[in-house]
């Protein structure tokens, strides 16, 4: 006879991951996370099938979380500088008010695990965001290169940015106001 699942317990082993998979990286146990979630490994097994299947999963739901952070409250008619402002803003302050998700992301982003399914889902949840960066980039000196390195590019500058300020608080805003600026120029403003 199949287990039962509580949807509490699927919530408490992502959780979990995060929290294990921040601290740990990616060759962290199962055991380890199922302890932190305080379930049994068989549970988590009930869960997710493979470690595999969690780190997919936790991957989707965590790089959709960021998405729907950077686009909360976003102008569909404003300029495209104000947009992306917007965008890094939130972008920004998702990452540096829980590092710990911001962490275990970095790790999952580079797992050989992921699957085309999640980076796919991944994809068409940012589909709104490549589309403001292929306005923004249309006509500057980013033009000819794939969007792909402008994300890679934007994504650097704004991990620069969230390290700095997770070590180095800045409640006025200035350096993240000045990686803007220099990100905006590098793409196209």
């Amino acid at each position: 006879m199949a287990r039962s699942r509580n949807p509490a317990h699927r919530l408490a082993l992502l959780a979990a991951a995060t929290k294990v998979i921040a601290a740990e990286g990616l060759g962290a146990s199962t055991a380890s996370i199922a302890r932190e979630a305080g379930v049994s490994t068989g549970t988590l097994f009930v869960y997710f099938e493979t470690k595999a299947a969690l780190i997919n999963e936790l991957y989707v739901v965590l790089k959709s979380e960021m998405g729907r952070a950077a686009t909360e409250n976003l102008q569909a008619g404003a300029p495209p500088r104000e947009q992306l402002r917007s965008m890094w803003d939130h972008w920004i302050a998702w990452a540096v008010n829980d590092p710990v998700k911001r962490h275990a992301l970095a790790h999952l982003s580079v797992a050989e695990e992921l699957g085309d399914d999640s980076r796919l889902a991944v994809h068409a949840a940012y589909a709104g965001i490549a589309e403001i960066l292929e306005r923004i980039v249309a006509d500057g000196p980013m033009r000819e290169v794939p969007l792909s390195f402008v994300s890679t590019l934007m994504s650097a500058i704004a991990d620069a940015t969230i390290d700095d300020l997770i070590a180095n608080p800045d409640p006025s805003g200035t350096r993240s106001t000045l990686a803007f600026d220099a990100m905006w120029r590098a793409l196209g403003g």
